[in-house]
């Protein structure tokens, strides 16, 4: 008896993986800035992409520069990022995708 495991098996095996990788993905947001919040000249810009774990402990990699951080939870950034006289800062979440590949050029 051979020990590789049948073919019909792989494809059943890669979906449970591709389930696992879903349920447990972190949530992905942005950190925007927003100068003169409803004025004429109102702007946005993205400062920080971040990731919140599941215990909602959040990863942040700002986009100017080399600086990282882990903070207590996303909404905590919000202090870092605004504070100025008409600067403000959101959180953006990207939406939760329903697929997942087992490769690079798949997952594209």
């Amino acid at each position: 008896m051979s020990a590789t495991p049948s073919q019909n098996s792989l494809p059943s095996f890669d979906e449970e993986l591709c389930g696992l990788v879903l349920d447990t993905a972190p949530r992905q947001f942005a950190v925007v800035q927003v100068y003169d919040t409803g004025g004429q000249d109102a702007d946005g810009w993205v400062a920080a992409w971040g990731f919140a774990d599941g215990d909602g402990v959040a990863h942040l990699l700002v986009v100017e520069g080399r600086t990282r951080m882990t903070l207590a939870s996303p909404e905590r950034a919000l202090c870092l990022f605004s504070g100025r006289p008409g600067l403000s800062a959101r959180l953006v979440w990207l939406a939760r995708s329903g697929a997942a590949a087992l490769g690079r050029a798949e997952a594209a």
